[in-house]
C-alpha cells in the first residue's frame, strides 16, 4: 500500500505555521563590559540571562522564544546611548534591564522613551534618573535622596565624626550622592573642610592626600566607584591616613577589596544591593548562578535577576492583557509600570508614578581587613 504525502504546499504551510507558533521575543540589557566596572556590568548581563533561563518555559507556554541581547556601554554615556538606538531599531526587544550608571541611564532612556521601550535598571540612583517623569523608566535601587542621606547619618550618628573631607567622581551619580550626603551631615552639625569633585578617570590622588594630610577630617565620604575608590583606599593607607572611608553602592563589588589591597579596611557603603546572605530566598539563585556561570552572585547580581523578573513578568502580564497575544512596547511599559509584583528575591516591587520602588530595603557593609559584613539594614518607602 502506498504512504500517503503531503503536497509541497501542505509541508510549507506546516512550516510556516511552525515559525509563526514561536515568535522571538528579546530583551536587552546596557552595562559595561569592560574597563573599570566591568565587574558590576557583568553582574547585570548574567543575572539578567539567569532569569530568563528561568523563565524561558513560561515564554514557551505562551508562544514566544526567549533570547538576551547584551550591549557594552563602557560606562559612556555616549555609547549607552548609541546601544538604547540600535534597541529600538530591533522591533523584537520589548525591555531592557541596566544601566548600571545613572549617567548613561538619563540620555539612553530618552532615547528609547519615544519607543515606549521599558527599562529596569537595579543601580541607577541619580534622582535626575525618574524626576523627568518618563514613563519607561523604572529602577529597584533606592535614590540618592535616600542612600546619600543614609551615608551622611552614618558618619555623624554612628561613626561619630565631626569634620569630613568630601569628594565626587564628577558624575550625576557620584555628584548627587556626596551633595545629599553632605547636605544630611551639615544639617547634624557636621562641618566639611572640603567639597570637591575629582575626574572618575583619575588614579593619583598625590593633591588630595596632601589635603588631607594637612586638613586632618575625621572621615572621608566619598561619592565614586569600586574601580577608583580601590587605587584611592590603597593610597591613603600606604600614607598612614586610616580614618573611615564612606560611599555608596558604586563600591559594591568583590573588586574593591582586590584593588584596595591592604587598604581595605574602614571602609564602609551604603547600597540597595542586598549581601546574598541577607537574602534567604537568593540562596537557590546564587546556586545556579554559580553553576551557570562559574562565579559568585553580587548583590547587583540580585538586584538584577529581580529586574529582569520584572521586566518579563510585565511582558507576561501585557501579553495576557492583550488576549495571549505578543504585546506591544506600549503595552509592556503600562503593565511594568502598574503591576506589583511577587515572589522575587528582595521583596515586593511596585512602583510609584515616576518609576521609583514604594519600598526598599538600604543596606550597611562594613570592610575590616579585607573582609566584608553587614553593618546594618535601612528600610526605605517612598509611599
Amino acid at each position: 500500500m502506498k504512504k500517503p504525502t503531503l503536497s509541497v504546499a501542505v509541508v510549507a504551510a506546516l512550516a510556516l505555521g511552525s515559525a509563526q507558533a514561536a515568535t522571538v521575543v528579546k530583551i536587552a540589557t546596557i552595562s559595561p563590559l569592560s574597563g573599570s566596572t566591568s565587574n558590576l556590568g557583568l553582574q547585570i548581563k548574567n543575572g539578567t540571562q539567569l532569569a530568563i533561563n528561568d523563565m524561558k518555559a513560561q515564554f514557551a507556554k505562551a508562544g514566544m522564544t526567549l533570547q538576551l541581547v547584551a550591549y557594552d556601554d563602557q560606562a559612556d554615556p555616549a555609547t549607552g546611548t548609541a546601544a538604547a538606538r540600535r534597541i529600538v531599531a530591533d522591533k523584537s526587544i520589548l525591555g531592557v534591564v541596566g544601566p548600571l550608571n545613572s549617567g548613561v541611564a538619563i540620555p539612553a532612556s530618552a532615547a528609547l522613551a519615544p519607543s515606549h521601550v521599558v527599562m529596569v535598571s537595579p543601580s541607577t540612583t541619580s534622582n535626575t534618573v525618574t524626576d523627568r517623569g518618563l514613563k519607561n523608566i523604572n529602577r529597584l535601587c533606592t535614590r540618592d535622596d535616600a542612600q546619600g542621606p543614609a551615608g551622611g547619618n552614618f558618619v555623624a550618628g554612628t561613626l561619630k565624626a565631626k569634620r569630613v573631607y568630601v569628594l565626587n567622581d564628577k558624575t550625576p551619580y557620584g555628584q548627587g550622592l556626596a551633595d545629599q550626603a553632605a547636605k544630611t551631615m551639615q544639617a547634624r552639625g557636621v562641618t566639611i573642610v572640603q567639597n570637591e569633585g575629582v575626574a572618575d578617570t583619575e588614579r593619583d590622588f598625590t593633591a588630595i592626600i596632601t589635603k588631607l594630610q594637612a586638613l586632618k577630617p575625621d572621615a572621608i565620604y566619598f561619592g565614586a566607584v569600586y574601580g577608583q575608590v580601590g587605587p584611592f583606599a590603597k593610597q591613603l593607607r600606604d600614607k598612614g591616613i586610616q580614618i573611615p572611608l564612606v560611599g555608596g553602592d558604586g563600591y559594591d563589588s568583590n573588586e574593591l577589596t582586590k584593588l584596595a589591597g591592604s587598604g581595605a579596611n574602614n571602609i564602609y557603603f551604603t547600597t540597595g544591593a542586598p549581601p546574598v546572605d541577607a537574602v534567604p530566598a537568593a540562596k537557590a539563585a546564587a546556586a545556579s548562578y554559580k553553576k551557570t556561570f562559574g562565579s559568585e552572585i553580587q548583590g547587583f547580581g540580585v538586584m538584577s535577576y529581580d529586574s529582569a523578573k520584572v521586566v518579563l513578568q510585565g511582558i507576561l502580564n501585557a501579553s495576557k492583557a492583550a488576549g495571549n497575544k505578543v504585546p506591544t512596547r506600549a503595552q509592556v511599559e503600562t503593565a511594568v509600570r502598574g503591576s506589583t509584583f511577587n515572589n522575587l528575591l528582595t521583596g515586593q516591587v511596585k512602583f510609584d508614578k515616576n518609576g521609583d520602588r514604594t519600598t526598599a530595603k538600604m543596606y550597611v557593609i562594613a570592610v575590616k581587613d579585607g573582609k566584608r559584613s553587614t553593618g546594618g539594614i535601612i528600610n526605605v518607602s517612598r509611599k
